[in-house]
């Protein structure tokens, strides 16, 4: 059977022959990119966009709407003693004369305001005074710092009392200014460990710092070629953060995999040349089938229909994009310009200095792997049976908690850790208790004044005070073109994924909305807990179809990558074990509550509700990186000639220093990003790191060469119904139009020794 062209081997071998046509391209493919982007602009979504189901239809109507959009505030002022009640009078018109001098305030209510007070709380301990931020709501944390400036002038007037602000404004300025000192924490730290264990890896400066200039200009140019795709499809503003998180993790794993066996060639006695077209047509190869496999994975996304995953699809999907194609033509360049010096060992220069003796990392040893690695193979492959017994009890023992896994919206408790506004929001939430949830219906009609709108909304609230379900105060506002009316009221509960308040939005969607207000016009339950009731009944929709596709296009792609119907059957089990692991331990952690004092979190007993789907997703592309790489070397040997029990040891020992290099770097990024704040990404950045030190250690150390032995020539298996699929070249084969594959059995060119890639040969590496 003729087999495929190695396309891999043939863009490396094209870009290590023309390395400066292939870095000017690269450079001005980024540059481009990056100025393009930056002219253009990222844009945001709208807050209807992240909506679903009638939710999203409610805050379309609002959107278009045009009522006053203010953010606004409250400032709680309150005595410290809590003992006696105090004369708010003074201090609260202070307050409100102060927030009013920054000019930037507006309708400021204290409790003693004539119309509609601000309240005092029942035992008279608590006050607040209320205003709204003047512009537009979504600028208003640009302007809110001069008022917060106002307030703390109050309070150090009156030591006595607690004089505190919350509000939109000040939380997503707070929230803003913690997430920018996050993100460059974690900048500062994940970028140098990174390096750090690059170096430690290659023991070269030049072999640590390529992989990060590859990895960073990349993630440039998606930012950039993001920027352009948000004019179709807008994104949310954590968009560019996450791609950060995995282009970096999956940037620096391709570049790793590719000059790792490059060195292990050169180490071998190859030429320059045919190391890198070894290269290119093996890690080069596994790379792009990785590649691909991750952005499978991501596309998956699209299909839930909301658009905080679909701008995720589409920044994850152009990072990788990316981090593939710079690996496949600038890496190769780079390493053709560079050739040997890539390998000046300077760690080994400083212990020779400090110990005066000579420490040799063995890129090429016959079989590699360190100590460790073969102590840990070399059992695994005695005792089969027992090893992938304990490996997968491990697993499913992990996963077991995920079956009670809850999902939920963190509220106050997302901004996690000591910041004043969170605090407030609590203490007024304790001080005025409502035992109620805010809802709305929004009501589309030609004239929301004429009087049959106007008699429904009298039936409405009547209706909707007899079901119990709803409390008053009832609020009626009418947008100025008088085609959309807004009645506000509370629904009974504590909120979101509450019982209660969700009975009571079902109640009002099914029973009384339809009989009052949407006789008259298009009308629309809208509020907190529709809006997660909508986005839950959505995802149970979308689900399934997301882990259908997703499971089905990359059991296709092992299949065709690998000719192998178990091996394809094998890589979706194994990676569903790795992934529900992972959502076992994500329980344990921040549902149950285990690591709190060492991760420094107060846990809502829920997983936040986007996190679980996204993870799959993320996790399954993800896993396959190493489980690809691992797969194309056994596979190479295997097609050389070699018994496929040998294979599975060669293959697992000689890329198990690289798989442990990377996986190292992706625990540590991932890791760095569970410190922050916000338990959104604390919780995703622990839950990728958890996943991918168990896929790297558990699933490819233990359960993957485990089964492969017990399947033994089995896992070559392909029925003959399905010999049409296209052999592909797991070898060096050409490269780029350059000679023969050089290994046992082919016909290499003179000057290529018999031997496996990474295996010890005797010359002199010139």
């Amino acid at each position: 059977m003729a087999r495929r062209r190695n396309l891999a081997a043939s863009i490396g071998g094209w870009s290590a022959r023309h390395r400066w046509a292939a870095l000017l391209i690269w450079i001005a493919f980024v540059v481009t990119a990056t100025l393009v982007g930056n002219a253009v602009g990222t844009e945001r979504m709208e807050s209807w966009e992240s909506e679903n189901g009638e939710s999203r239809k409610a805050a379309t109507v609002l959107q278009a709407a045009g009522f006053p959009d203010a953010a606004g505030e409250s400032v709680l002022i309150q005595t410290r003693d809590g003992k006696a009640p105090a004369d708010f009078r003074r201090v609260s018109e202070e307050v409100g004369k102060a927030v009013l001098a920054t000019g930037q305030a507006e309708n400021v209510r204290t409790p003693y305001s004539e119309g509609a007070p601000a309240p005092v709380s029942a035992d008279g301990r608590s006050a607040l005074v209320m205003f709204d931020m003047k512009g537009e709501a979504g600028t208003a944390h640009e302007r809110v710092r001069p008022v917060i400036d106002a307030v703390a002038q109050v309070q150090r007037a009156h030591p006595e009392l607690r004089i505190d602000q919350a509000g939109e404004a000040s939380s997503n300025l707070t929230i803003g200014d913690a997430l920018a000192d996050d993100l460059t924490r974690a900048e500062l730290l994940s970028v140098p460990l990174t390096f750090g264990i690059l170096l430690a890896a290659f023991g070269a400066l030049l072999a640590a710092v390529v992989p990060l200039v590859v990895a960073f200009t990349a993630y440039l140019g998606a930012v950039g070629l993001l920027a352009l795709t948000s004019q179709l499809l807008h994104v949310d503003s954590a968009t560019t953060n996450l791609m950060l998180l995995i282009g970096l993790a999956v940037g620096v794993d391709y570049s790793l995999f590719y000059i790792r066996r490059e060195r292990e060639e050169r180490a071998a006695g190859r030429g320059r040349e045919r190391a890198l077209e070894i290269a290119a047509a093996t890690s080069g190869r596994a790379v792009l089938i990785s590649g691909i496999t991750v952005i499978v994975a991501m596309s998956g996304m699209f299909l839930t229909g909301n658009g905080t995953f679909i701008g995720f699809a589409q920044g994850t999907i152009l990072v990788v994009l990316t981090a593939v194609v710079g690996s496949m033509t600038a890496l190769p360049a780079i390493l053709s310009l560079i050739g040997d010096k890539i390998d000046a060992r300077v760690v080994h220069g400083a212990v020779r200095k400090l110990t005066g003796r000579t420490w040799r990392r063995r890129l090429g040893g016959r079989e590699g792997g360190g100590r460790i690695w073969n102590t840990i193979l070399t059992g695994v492959l005695r005792r089969p049976v027992v090893s992938a017994v304990l490996a997968a009890g491990l697993l499913i023992g992990l996963a077991v908690p995920a079956f009670d896994l809850r999902t939920g919206q963190a509220g106050l408790a997302e901004l996690q850790g000591d910041y004043p506004v969170a605090d407030t929001f609590r203490r007024i939430e304790a001080a005025f208790p409502t035992g109620k949830a805010p809802a709305t219906v929004v009501v589309k009609a030609g004239d929301v004044t004429s009087a049959p709108v106007r008699e429904a909304v009298e039936r409405f609230q009547k209706q909707a005070l007899a079901t119990g379900e709803v409390v008053e105060p009832f609020g009626v506002a009418v947008n100025p073109d008088k085609t959309v009316v807004v009645v506000s009221f509370g629904v009974v509960g504590g909120g979101p994924s509450d019982e209660a308040s969700e009975q009571a939005v079902r109640t009002l969607r099914e029973e009384v909305v339809p009989q009052t207000l949407g006789r008259v016009g298009e009308a629309h339950v809208h509020g907190a807990v529709a809006s997660v009731m909508d986005f839950n009944a959505q995802l149970g929709r979308t689900v399934p179809l997301v882990f259908g596709f997703v499971l089905l296009l990359a059991f296709l792609l092992m299949l065709a990558s690998f000719r192998s119907l178990v091996v394809a059957v094998t890589t979706i089990v194994l990676n569903l074990l790795s992934v529900a692991a992972a959502y076992g331990v994500l329980v344990v952690v921040f549902q149950y509550g285990w690591g709190e004092s060492l991760l420094n979190f107060t846990s809502t007993g829920s997983i936040v509700s986007w996190l679980p789907l996204f993870l799959f997703v993320i996790l399954f592309g993800l896993s396959m990186d190493y489980h690809v790489f691992i797969l194309s070397r056994v596979r190479e040997a295997y097609d050389r000639g070699m018994p496929t029990e040998r294979a599975i040891a060669h293959g697992i020992r000689t890329t198990a220093g690289v798989v442990s290099s990377a996986a190292f770097i992706m625990v540590g990024v991932f890791a760095v990003f569970g410190t922050m704040s916000l338990l959104s990404f604390k919780q995703m950045g622990i839950g990728l790191a958890v996943a991918v030190l168990i896929d790297a250690t558990v699933v490819r150390a233990v359960l993957l060469p485990a089964t492969m032995k017990l399947f033994g020539d089995a896992n070559w298996y392909l029925p003959r119904w399905l010999g049409w699929l296209p052999a592909l070249d797991h070898e060096a084969g050409e490269a780029g139009g350059s000679g023969g594959d050089g290994g046992p059995g082919r016909d290499g060119g003179p000057d290529e020794p018999d031997a496996l890639p990474g295996e010890r040969v005797p010359v002199t590496v010139g």
